[in-house]
């Protein structure tokens, strides 16, 4: 594999001095100890912040590994990333000093097994290399030209007795040895015997070295592809099937119906099917239609005021119908390769059955009644919020015990709701138990809250997390957010970029049209790896209730039918769009990438354009991958600019010319660095461009 092939690249042929950084030990607080090895190795990535918990990756993830390496005075010095797989395998890849003012030193890898990995970066003064600079000034000069030949051609000699030549290498540098001992030989021409190719390229498999130094350990978590990569697709499958009859009743939609949906859903090219609770709804202060707070006898209620006497989390909402259905649900799931995400709220109706086996689940108030839930303003009338601290061993156990039934049922994939309202500590323990026993268990985190909250549920576990893109809308905005998430915070937290929810319609969707829900369908797709929506954006559901950031007659609180056959026959459904997006997807692995992506310069501020390249080292194809995104953010309005491009961030030399490909339309252009668009949202907003050769 690509991966391996340089397992030995850089390796040191010398270890004649080798220190490495202090461990930890049992001395006494005041007794000092060491912390640098003989050659500093500092600002190590990636790590979290704090180093408490791994740092995070999924399989197939091309992670920039890179550290801060430096050394007193002018010697030339190599490094190179030690990695260490699951499996006990050893890689080792050379890094690559990319900004040589600051030190900082970095290599690519793809990594390739799940699970914990370890890695470390090695340094070493590379004697060569620092003959070559110092000779390259003084032979030309005249300076000690013969004492400079005969440092030399001891390195050389010492690196023609180093095991790790192959075959061929140590008599070319024995030869090369005595030509530089060679006073009968013009002085150029010695020099040039040193820097021709051959002994180069020998020397560059393995460096003459000395200094050797081990950085600290660091741990990386590798989890299973669709932790990190992924298009989700949310619906309510009561809602699937449901028939309103004359009288105002209603039959629910079962799995059964909603199991007609799925092919659909997969025809769009989703990979995850995410569904709210289905667990029954209780009727004390069951919620009416726009969250109204008297419900009629045919109103199903919210799925998240959870339980009644058909039971609690572990029940099934009987209208739904059996467990056995739930199965076959999976199960027609999963041939159409698609994997269900089941939403688990941890929270109470008052009927549910733990109100009266587990009071001290919930918060008592001073006149004797349960604490229900708020978000000021909302209210939520119809929810018993749990209270973590009452019972710790006890409410934990019947947690973990709650996920293991949907677990054992087939689920893999969870959807955590309001996460933030509970405790950190116990979602650490949930995440690591569950995980523990089954590592290819997913947790999405649903909360929109404030950002040491958010980043701290992704640094203790959570895969995924929902993310402030759905109220990032300037050119501005999204190029901050999308530099903090692919830089800042990715290497523990990972975005799930949902373009709406069933609570949130923003204005930008709410007064865009089409277009809007094109630009940002498009740019959800392809600046993160994964990305979802929520059923009837397709269709561009966009009124909201007044007042509200959310879908008036909102399917939290009614059944809500949708006539997709008719949208389609009218050409009104935008599944076509999003099924070319999630094809462009799976086309395009530099799009599967969070860590990638390049901002370019545009001369308008409502135009942003970004690309995101990979090698052709990890695209699998032997070609690299290079997509280009130009969106024109005003839904309202055609734009026209000049986009100025950083070739070397698209693979590409100065002055190049290449080709790059319409994705969406399949127009082509002949494009250089500086290239006018205009883009028309009531034709098409966005440019998603593959860059190829001419």
């Amino acid at each position: 594999m690509a991966d391996t092939q340089a397992a030995d690249s850089a390796r040191p042929a010398s270890t004649r001095t080798r220190s490495t950084g202090a461990r930890r030990s049992t001395r006494k607080k005041d007794e000092w100890k060491p912390v640098l090895g003989r050659i500093p190795i500092l600002d190590l990535s990636p790590q979290q912040p704090d180093d408490l918990w791994p740092a995070k990756a999924f399989d197939g993830e091309v992670v920039p590994f890179s550290a801060t390496v430096f050394k007193e005075g002018h010697d030339v010095i190599g490094a190179a990333v030690v990695l260490e797989a699951p499996s006990g395998r050893t890689v080792r890849r050379p890094m690559q000093q990319v900004n040589p003012g600051l030190g900082r030193w970095t290599a690519l890898f793809r990594v390739d097994e799940i699970g914990a990995w370890t890695w470390h970066v090695e340094a070493w003064l590379d004697d060569w290399g620092t003959w070559l600079h110092d000779a390259g000034i003084k032979i030309p000069a005249g300076i000690d030209v013969e004492l400079m030949f005969e440092e030399g051609a001891r390195l050389l000699e010492r690196a023609a007795g180093e095991d790790s030549r192959g075959e061929d290498a140590p008599g070319l540098l024995r030869d090369t040895a005595g030509a530089l001992r060679d006073t009968g030989t013009e002085a150029g021409t010695r020099w040039r015997l040193a820097t021709e190719g051959r002994v180069a390229d020998v020397l560059a498999l393995a460096p003459v070295a000395s200094l050797v130094t081990a950085g600290p350990s660091r741990r990386l978590r590798v989890e299973r592809l669709r932790a990190g990569y992924g298009a989700w697709y949310e619906f309510f499958p009561r809602s699937e099937g449901a028939v309103r009859h004359d009288d105002g009743s209603w039959t629910s939609g079962t799995f059964a119906t909603a199991a007609l949906r799925l092919p659909a859903i997969a025809e769009m090219g989703f990979d995850v099917v995410y569904i709210p609770p289905v667990n029954p709804i209780g009727r004390t202060n069951r919620k009416g239609p726009n969250n109204t707070l008297t419900a009629g006898p045919n109103d199903p209620g919210s799925p998240y005021g959870i339980g009644s006497e058909a039971g609690g989390h572990d029940a099934i909402h009987p209208d739904l119908g059996t467990e056995e259905d739930f199965l076959a649900f999976l199960e027609a799931a999963k041939r159409l390769q698609l994997e269900i995400a089941l939403d688990i709220a941890l929270q109470a109706s008052p009927d549910h059955p733990w109100v009266q086996e587990h009071p001290e689940f919930f918060t008592t108030l001073a006149d004797g009644s349960i604490a229900y839930a708020e978000n000021p303003p909302k209210k939520y009338q119809d929810i018993y919020p749990l209270n973590f601290d009452n019972d710790p061993a006890g409410s934990y156990a019947e947690m973990r015990r709650v996920f293991q039934v949907w677990i054992d049922r087939g689920v893999r994939i969870f959807r955590i709701d309001n996460p933030h309202t509970k405790p950190l500590a116990f979602w650490e323990r949930l995440i690591h138990d569950v995980n523990a026993a089954h590592p290819d268990v997913i947790f999405l985190a649903e909360a929109f809250t404030r950002p040491p909250m958010m980043r701290g549920l992704a640094k203790i576990g959570f895969q995924q997390s929902y993310t402030y893109f759905t109220w990032r809308n300037t050119k501005q905005e999204l190029t901050e957010y999308l530099v903090e998430l692919s830089q800042e915070t990715a290497d523990y937290m990972r975005p799930n970029f949902f373009v709406n929810t069933h609570d949130i319609l923003t204005p930008y969707l709410q007064f865009g049209g089409a277009a809007a829900y094109k630009i940002r369908a498009a740019i959800a797709a392809t600046a993160v790896p994964t990305w979802g929506v929520y059923s009837g954006y397709e269709l561009v559901e966009n009124v909201a209730r007044p007042g509200s950031e959310e879908n008036i007659d909102n399917e939290k609180y009614e059944y809500r039918p949708r006539d997709w056959a008719k949208a389609a026959m009218l050409g009104t459904t935008l599944a076509p769009y999003l099924a070319r997006l999630n094809g462009i997807r799976r086309h395009h692995p530099a799009l599967g990438q969070l860590r990638n992506i390049h901002f370019h310069w545009t001369e308008s501020e409502d135009v942003i354009a970004y690309s995101k390249h990979l090698d052709a080292e990890f695209t699998g194809t032997g070609r690299p991958d290079t997509v280009l995104v130009i969106a024109n953010l005003d839904p309202h309005g055609a734009r026209e600019t000049v986009v100025h491009l950083d070739l070397a961030q698209l693979g590409r030399l100065p002055g190049d010319r290449f080709t790059v490909r319409d994705l969406i339309t399949g127009a082509q252009w002949e494009w250089g660095s500086d290239d006018y668009v205009r883009l028309d949202p009531y034709a098409e907003p966005v440019h998603i461009l593959a860059v190829e050769d001419r």
